[in-house]
């Protein structure tokens, strides 16, 4: 028997991807995806676009959103959201106040990084450049891309070290509890995004988990870059312990170099179908009981 792949977490130009929504379904169709979550960071502009692609090639595309949340010494904890009803007028009032506050962080790096590209003698990077670079909204990486196109570094991770952590503005996140209540509010379900990313600590990480499961979390994302076999393994039974949907994605962003794939993450990591119709089930159970 053939088995069937999906990718529920990867990025497009709306947020830090270098891809636009409609060739990562491309990408997906190729691949031989059976469905696609464009979980652009606290931006769903690129959904309908997706959606659109996705009925035209034949690959399910799933309205997905991944929010950069805090629960006290958690910072920049990201919750991934499903299923949600992406045109819900408070949703969309809320992404628009966090990406207002976002555009306004990246051009407060972009002046801060050509402080130090004019200290070093060198030509300041003209922020209508990087826009245009970004295609949507500007995320770092572009940022990293522009000074990589104007020969001031050789890589990302050159441009991360030498300008953009040295010349980095806070973040601002959502509060992780209120973050819950907005997926719910539009009808979807919340999933924590790479667990080993948040903390390694599996004692913290079952407590987290479970704090989470009382604020209403919904999920997890057992498939991801930062997890190992035994890892995966051990974050589905969490899951189920928990009574929670088990998901995962490539987390694509399209980097230059990077060894990630549509559909493939780092090691080769694939993730099943499954996922989907847990996540379809999970949806219907929660509609049901709010209905």
């Amino acid at each position: 028997m053939q088995l069937v792949y999906v990718d529920l977490h990867v990025h497009s130009t709306c947020s830090d991807g270098y891809y636009s929504p409609e060739e990562l379904v491309h990408f997906a169709k190729q691949a031989e995806l059976a469905a696609l979550a464009v979980a652009d960071h606290d931006n769903i502009d690129g959904i309908e676009r997706a959606m659109k692609a996705g009925a035209d090639n034949h690959i399910e595309v799933i309205p997905a959103v991944e929010l950069s949340t805090q629960w006290f010494e958690y910072v920049d904890m990201h919750l991934l959201g499903y299923g949600f009803d992406f045109h819900d007028p408070y949703l969309v009032r809320a992404l628009e106040e966090f990406q207002a506050f976002r555009r306004t962080r990246n051009f407060q790096i972009i002046e801060k990084v050509n402080a130090k590209l004019t200290g070093e003698n060198r030509r300041p990077l003209d922020p209508a450049e990087v826009q245009k670079l970004a295609g949507g909204t500007i995320g770092r990486p572009h940022i990293a891309q522009a000074l990589r196109n104007a020969g001031y570094v050789n890589t990302n991770d050159e441009a991360f070290e030498r300008y953009l952590v040295p010349c980095n503005v806070p973040k601002r996140y959502f509060p992780v509890d209120e973050a819950i209540k907005l997926i719910h509010a539009s009808g979807g379900i919340a999933v924590l995004a790479h667990p080993p990313y948040v903390t390694r600590d599996r004692k913290k990480l079952e407590l987290l988990i479970a704090e989470l499961v009382e604020l209403g979390l919904d999920g997890i994302e057992a498939y991801n870059n930062g997890s190992g076999l035994d890892d995966t393994d051990w974050l589905i039974r969490l899951a189920r312990q928990h009574g929670l949907v088990v998901t995962g994605g490539s987390d694509f962003h399209g980097d230059p170099g990077s060894a990630i794939e549509i559909g493939r993450g780092i090691r080769g990591i694939r993730v099943p179908y499954d996922s989907v119709t847990e996540i379809r089930s999970a949806l219907r159970k929660y509609r049901n009981s709010h209905s």
